[in-house]
C-alpha cells in the first residue's frame, strides 16, 4: 500500500521547531495520516501547500513574518483548497473569529492531548468543523462583543446584501445552519428531504463564496445583529 497516497496528507505550520517535531511524531504514528511537509511561517506555508496539495493544514495563528490568519485567507481562495485547522493558545479572540470568517474549520490548543489532535485532524479532513467548548465560548464572546453603531450597521448591511442573492428556501436553510442544526434536523424543520438540504447547502457555498457551515452561521449572525 502506498501510505502517502491513501493517507490524509497533512502540512504542519508553526514557527516553533519543537512543536512541529512533536506534531509530526504524533501524526506520523497513525496509519491513516501522513505529514508531507512543514513550514515555519505563513509565507513558507503558501509555497509548501501549493507544492504538496495537502488535505489538511495545521496552522499556527501567531508567527513572525506572515501570520496564520493571513496565510489561511490566501490558501482558501485557491481552487480545491485544503482544510485548515488552527493551532492556538486562545490569546487572540479577534484572530479566532477572523480565522473562522476566512474559512478555517476549527481550532486545536497547543497543549491538547495527542488523541484529541488526531481526532480533530480526521474530523476536519472529512469537512466537519472542530470547536472545543472552550473555543466555542471564546468565539461567541468575540462575535458578540460590542461594536460601534457605524461598524455594526456596516457589517449588517454587507451581510444582508450577500444573503439577498438567496432564494427563500436557501435562506431558511442558512438560518437553520446558523441555529446549529445538522442535515436531518434541517430536513425535519423545513419538511424537505435530506438530499434537498444538501442541494440547498451546496448552493449556499457557491452563491456566497463560502467554504463551510461555520462561515454561513457567522454571516447569518451578522445580518441579524
Amino acid at each position: 500500500m502506498d501510505r502517502e497516497r491513501e493517507s490524509v496528507r497533512v502540512v504542519i505550520v508553526d514557527d516553533e521547531e519543537l512543536m512541529r517535531m512533536a506534531l509530526r511524531l504524533v501524526i506520523d504514528g497513525e496509519p491513516d495520516l501522513t505529514v508531507v511537509a512543514e513550514a515555519s511561517d505563513g509565507h513558507a506555508a503558501i509555497a509548501v501547500v501549493d507544492e504538496q496539495r495537502p488535505d489538511v493544514v495545521l496552522m499556527d495563528i501567531r508567527m513572525p513574518g506572515r501570520d496564520g490568519l493571513s496565510a489561511t485567507r490566501e490558501l482558501l481562495t485557491r481552487p480545491s483548497p485544503p482544510r485548515v485547522l488552527m493551532l492556538t493558545t486562545f490569546d487572540t479572540d479577534d484572530l479566532l473569529l477572523g480565522a473562522l470568517r476566512a474559512g478555517a474549520l476549527g481550532f486545536v490548543l497547543k497543549d491538547t492531548q495527542p488523541s484529541h489532535i488526531l481526532e480533530a485532524v480526521r474530523t476536519v479532513a472529512n469537512g466537519h468543523p472542530v470547536l472545543s467548548p472552550a473555543a466555542t465560548a471564546r468565539v461567541i464572546a468575540a462575535a458578540t462583543a460590542p461594536q460601534s453603531p457605524h461598524t455594526r450597521d456596516s457589517s449588517r448591511e454587507a451581510a444582508r446584501k450577500r444573503l439577498s442573492v438567496l432564494t427563500a428556501r436557501e435562506l431558511e436553510t442558512a438560518r437553520a445552519i446558523a441555529d446549529g442544526l445538522d442535515n436531518p434536523e434541517i430536513a425535519h424543520r423545513l419538511r424537505i428531504s435530506v438530499a434537498t438540504v444538501k442541494a440547498h447547502t451546496s448552493k449556499l457555498f457557491a452563491k456566497l463564496a463560502l467554504q463551510n457551515r461555520v462561515q454561513i452561521a457567522l454571516l447569518v449572525r451578522d445580518a441579524d445583529e
